[in-house]
């Protein structure tokens, strides 16, 4: 993969000095991390790293202890509710199990964010979907239902619906978890493609190593409570950190979440759609 000159970029997400967690309990500590935009950023870290602090504080979730958070340029904690939740259809949430409405079609299911926050005519919003279907590999299945097609199906309708709004970031999380190699790499390839195709920057929770190689611009790996490293695949691999030198040297557990309770991003949904 071409490495890019970072320090040329456009940071889109933007965390200085932050100290992040509950109450006076510091979970993370002294963050510093810029995500560039149109890069592909894989989040790595095992059980009570902070991943899930990390995404609720980057969201507008959990306001740091200290510390400046910056999304899309902007201070999400100086808006207002209102303003913060029209804010946040800028960015698209690709969830680990998809989160799709199984009595509703394909199309039903992506077409959704138009219907909620456009006023685009149906026939508008109708040739959109099939054409993000279409974008991921889906072109005449718009009339299903998510039980009728396969799991790596169900996850390429779940990306159409995170992207259907055109969002500026998507954040995946493990996007590729219980499929098979091939259907893995089929997901992986549409993620480079959409990132290609549209600039769009994104942000992958996996512990698949094979998916980091191939997607990952840059890697962020999370351990005690802080950043441990943070650079290209080839960076890390060859890291002095036992820790990551380790990760990528071996194959990883798979994390349920910090607390055992499932996914980051499946637990920080509930609080972002209530925001919403």
């Amino acid at each position: 993969m071409e490495t890019s000159t970072y320090k040329s970029k456009e940071a889109v997400i933007s965390l200085k000095g932050v100290d992040a967690g509950y109450g006076d309990t510091v979970i993370l500590s002294n963050v510093n991390l810029e995500i560039w935009r149109g890069e592909i950023t894989a989040l790595l870290g095992g059980s009570g790293s902070g991943k899930s602090t990390l995404l609720k504080t980057i969201i507008g979730l959990l306001p740091p202890i200290k510390g400046e958070v910056r999304l899309l340029g902007e201070d999400i904690y100086g808006m207002d509710d209102l303003t913060r939740a029209s804010f946040m259809k800028r960015i698209g949430m690709l969830f680990q199990y998809g989160a799709l409405f199984g009595s509703q079609s394909n199309l039903d299911n992506v077409a959704l964010p138009l219907r909620e926050h456009t006023n685009l005519p149906e026939e508008v919003v109708r040739e959109m979907v099939r054409m993000k279907l279409e974008l991921v590999g889906l072109k005449g299945l718009e009339n299903r239902l998510p039980a009728d097609v396969s799991g790596g199906q169900r996850k390429r309708v779940a990306l159409a619906r995170a992207a259907i709004l055109d969002p500026e970031i998507i954040f995946c999380d493990e996007p590729s978890a219980g499929l098979d190699p091939i259907v893995a790499a089929g997901l992986d390839d549409v993620l480079r493609r959409f990132q290609r195709l549209f600039g769009m920057s994104m942000v992958i929770i996996t512990h698949e190593l094979e998916s980091i190689k191939i997607l990952a611009d840059r890697v962020v790996m999370l351990a005690d409570g802080k950043i441990q490293a943070v650079g290209t695949v080839d960076d890390l691999s060859q890291s002095d950190n036992e820790r990551v030198y380790d990760f990528f040297h071996r194959i990883a557990p798979h994390d349920d979440g910090e607390d055992g309770q499932g996914s980051v991003l499946e637990r920080v949904s509930g609080e972002w759609a209530r925001e919403q």
